[in-house]
């Protein structure tokens, strides 16, 4: 198993993600399957589990926390998460932390991070009134947290802004980065300013939820004549592999065979030839069906609703690219103020004048309302989620 060095911890290079643990037929987790799967990864180095407060309705904690009860606590290291983007009264960081260390059954938290901090979410963390940071700083100073950290699917601008009102107290940020989403969601631009801030990187969706696990025939035959015997998605680990800040890349597998395959891929490292980068980037260019905006912000300047114009072009795109990614873009809309969603464009057309790309914007605009409105709402999405891995489950037994 590939490591690396974080601090004094010896890390996998592979992490076990929790969000999308194997289901039965009536939507529960599979503990027997779980437990399967955390000892295929134990065997094989993997020491790396991540978890999360909403996932699987709040189950996915106690069910990882379960499975690796089995093992000393020497052998392996557990992350969980704050759900400050979901903030009310009964979210106190105490009575949280508190349930999620016995949910759990443990003492301390290797990993702790700060969940979904974006946009809408930032003020929440940032307000000394919630006293987030300052009670978490003071759980690591007692021993119960680690190392510190946060997650974001916000912008560069947002993480930037975050660190700096945090000084030098975050350790480690987990991002959404493939080599699809380093230009379609700018990880790119995010990825180079930790690096530049001395932040290592940990990754959430390696495989965008799987979309970049099988692709069109001939983007597949294209990466087979360039190595015949590496399969499909290993080539999105691949890339990040190659990214020297990386540290940790989470994968949520749902069955054996994912983790078997995914730890083929980990035993060994195979940096990528300047022409396999090269071509795995013009594949996620002809998979986009993207609207060309290069965000150079000409057209915010001078809208009378003073949209993000840029934000919500890349948020269609994500939609237009992956309809099944839903989910991803509906975490992006929650830090959207109602009155500046695109449904607010008035199409007065100001915005299409100045655009050096010539974009229809008032027509992006429409066209991305109207797919909002037709999508699930939380819930179904969650539904359809936990289905999909049922699904899933089923056909690997």
């Amino acid at each position: 198993m590939l490591t690396n060095i974080f601090q004094e911890l010896t890390l996998s290079r592979l992490g076990f993600g929790a969000m999308r643990l194997p289901v039965g037929t009536d939507g529960t987790i599979d503990e027997k399957a779980v437990d399967e799967m955390v000892d295929m990864a134990m065997e094989n180095g993997v020491n790396y589990f991540d978890t999360a407060w909403p996932y699987h309705g709040g189950m996915s904690e106690i069910v990882i926390g379960r499975s690796l009860g089995r093992y000393s606590r020497e052998r392996w290291y557990l992350a969980n998460k704050y759900p400050g983007h979901q903030i009310m009264k009964e979210y106190d960081p105490a009575v949280i932390f508190e349930k999620q260390l016995k949910k759990c059954g443990v003492e301390y938290f290797d990993f702790y991070l700060l969940h979904n901090l974006n946009e809408r979410s930032i003020d929440t963390y940032m307000d000394p009134k919630w006293n987030i940071l300052p009670y978490f700083l003071e759980q690591k100073r007692l021993g119960r947290i680690r190392h510190l950290g946060f997650s974001t699917h916000g912008s560069a601008e947002n993480i930037e802004k975050f660190l700096d009102f945090a000084g030098d107290t975050m350790e480690f940020c987990q991002i959404q980065l493939n080599f699809m989403d380093w230009t379609l969601q700018d990880a790119k631009a995010k990825y180079e300013l930790l690096t530049r801030r001395g932040i290592p990187v940990w990754v959430m969706e390696p495989v965008r939820g799987g979309r970049l696990a099988s692709l069109a025939a001939e983007d597949e035959a294209k990466l087979q004549a360039l190595r015949p015997e590496e399969k499909i998605p290993a080539w999105a680990f691949r890339f990040l592999q190659d990214l020297p800040n990386v540290k940790m890349i989470l994968s949520g597998m749902s069955n054996l065979t994912q983790m078997r395959e995914n730890i083929e891929t980990f035993e060994t490292e195979k940096p990528l030839s300047p022409v396999e980068r090269q071509t795995l980037l013009e594949i996620a260019e002809g998979m986009k069906n993207s609207i060309p905006c290069t965000a150079c912000r000409y057209c915010t300047a001078g809208c009378p609703m003073q949209l993000d114009i840029p934000n919500l072009i890349s948020m269609l795109n994500d939609l237009r690219f992956s309809p099944a990614g839903a989910m991803n873009v509906g975490i992006r809309m929650d830090a959207v103020p109602e009155n500046k969603q695109p449904k607010s464009c008035i199409a007065c057309g100001k915005c299409t004048r100045i655009c050096p790309q010539n974009i229809d914007i008032p027509g992006a605009m429409r066209d991305f309302a109207a797919r909002l409105a037709e999508a699930p709402s939380w819930a179904e999405l969650c539904r359809k989620r936990d289905e999909a891995a049922a699904a899933a489950a089923r056909a690997n037994k």
